[in-house]
């Protein structure tokens, strides 16, 4: 699944405030290494950088089209390409950060502790994920992969939903660590455009359905306008033609002991 930096650069502001949210909640001195999980277009790579101008800050992400725009971004900051379900760091990290990124990957009974684990002493694990699989943004999708010829390839697709409540990544870390900030945070997003949830969705949940229709246009084409469709019906137009999509996101600050 190739990314595509201008897709999930359209809706920049309401992405980053999330991050800006999680920023703002880690308290800690000055740590020497700071690392920037999924770290897309870097655009929050460097903001780590300018909380932390002593750090060594690296951005590591699985996509060569989201690093090379990252690049063009200067800002201080080395960026490393790695598959984040198997990456290690070289050495203890002081601040290790993931903003948007870790839902992409499964087995978090077992990501959460072995992130934990290259965190320096006293150092922060800082993630935030979207928590929004069960919203009509995401249940329409799966509503749409299941409605035509291309069911059997996107079911699998549609319903995939790996993140998990609060809870669990409470008794999960609190174990292990000195302590545990967690919440949930619905934002409410003003977009604006025609039919824009779907350009959200398009450059993030979506991209893996749409991926698997590459070989079969008409299918792709097809269920793009059925879910279209779904998606106008879901979320209209505001009186002032601004679209409104709620949207709720899980965070935690896990800091070691």
């Amino acid at each position: 699944m190739a990314w595509d930096p201008a897709l999930y650069s359209a809706f920049v502001q309401p992405r980053l405030r999330p991050a800006l949210d999680l920023i703002g909640r880690i308290e800690t001195g000055a740590p020497a290494h700071v690392v920037d999980l999924g770290c897309g277009t870097g655009n929050v790579t460097r903001l780590l950088k300018q909380r932390w101008p002593g750090a060594a800050v690296i951005g590591v992400d699985s996509s060569p089209e989201m690093l090379e725009t990252a690049r063009a971004g200067g800002g201080g900051v080395a960026y490393t390409l790695a598959d984040m379900g198997s990456w290690r760091a070289a050495g203890p990290v002081d601040v290790l950060f993931s903003n948007a990124a870790l839902h992409w990957l499964g087995d978090h009974a077992t990501l959460f502790p072995r992130l934990l684990g290259m965190v320096a002493p006293g150092g922060v694990l800082a993630v935030q994920m979207p928590h929004n699989h069960y919203a009509a943004s995401h249940a329409l999708m799966a509503e749409a992969a299941a409605a035509g010829p291309w069911r059997d390839l996107l079911g699998p697709l549609a319903g995939r939903f790996p993140v998990a409540g609060p809870a669990f990544y409470y008794d999960l870390l609190t174990p292990l660590a000195a302590s545990l900030d967690i919440w949930e945070t619905e934002y409410l997003h003003v977009l604006d455009g025609d039919n824009p949830v779907v350009a959200w969705t398009m450059g993030t949940a979506l991209r893996p359905a749409l991926a698997a229709l590459e070989d079969r246009p008409e299918w792709r084409d097809a269920f793009l306008a059925d879910y279209s469709r779904r998606i106008r019906a879901a979320y209209p137009p505001q009186a002032d033609g601004r679209t409104l999509l709620p949207f709720r996101r899980l965070f935690m600050v896990v800091r070691t002991a």
